[in-house]
């Protein structure tokens, strides 16, 4: 099977991160590509796990290597996905989960045009300003811009392939999990399947050949 790229995008506070989280540790086919971004780091975090934290002048160097397969600006720092995480995940036969901004997926489009597109929603506006308060990690003025920025982002779920509302996160998982292994089927996908029809039909004409 050839490996994909799932791209899981939403508005902060949708949830998108803990659906990632929980996939991974429930399958042994994915792999999570771990973002570098020039923010702080935050209590608990942990360089090269929950991201890889660069200084804005390497993020700039890096970029303009081309080492980044998608880069954007969001809250006053930059993310982006360095290729060698991508290398990483598909060099052990596994699907590569990026955890992305839009602006940053639509630049996957433009390059992995066999990429998973998934948009995660929340149940409401309520529940969506309640988790990224509720976070209390960044100052009012931030958690301002992202609730005003989250009104446009929801316009673009038109873009993705699927689109699920994260009311319950077990549900949730299990939603995406499923589309995981429907889109997995896809015959443009399988890549030993030609060999295999190639070898069925012979095997079916000289079937036909001793009746």
């Amino acid at each position: 099977m050839k490996p994909f790229l799932l791209v899981l995008s939403a508005p902060s506070g949708s949830g998108k991160s803990s659906i990632a989280r929980h996939l991974l540790q429930g399958r042994d086919d994915l792999g999570y590509s771990v973002s570098a971004t020039t923010r702080p780091i935050r209590e608990g975090e942990k360089d090269g796990v929950d991201y890889h934290f660069i200084s804005r002048e390497e993020f700039i160097r890096r970029r303009d290597a081309g080492e980044f397969v998608e880069w954007a600006s969001y809250g006053g720092h930059w993310y982006g996905t360095l290729r060698s995480e991508i290398d990483r995940i598909f060099a052990r036969g596994r699907h590569a989960v990026l955890d992305i901004e839009i602006e940053g997926a639509r630049q996957i489009r433009a390059t992995f045009p066999n990429a998973l597109h998934l948009f995660v929603l929340p149940p409401s506006a309520e529940v969506l300003v309640g988790r990224l308060v509720g976070r209390k990690t960044e100052p009012a003025a931030v958690i301002r811009e992202r609730i005003t920025r989250a009104a446009d982002e929801l316009a673009a779920v038109s873009e993705y392939d699927y689109a699920i509302v994260n009311e319950d996160l077990v549900l949730a998982v299990a939603q995406v999990a499923a589309i995981l292994d429907a889109e997995a089927r896809r015959v443009s996908r399988q890549d030993t399947l030609p060999a295999f029809i190639e070898r069925l039909r012979r095997d079916v004409a000289a079937a036909v050949a001793k009746i």
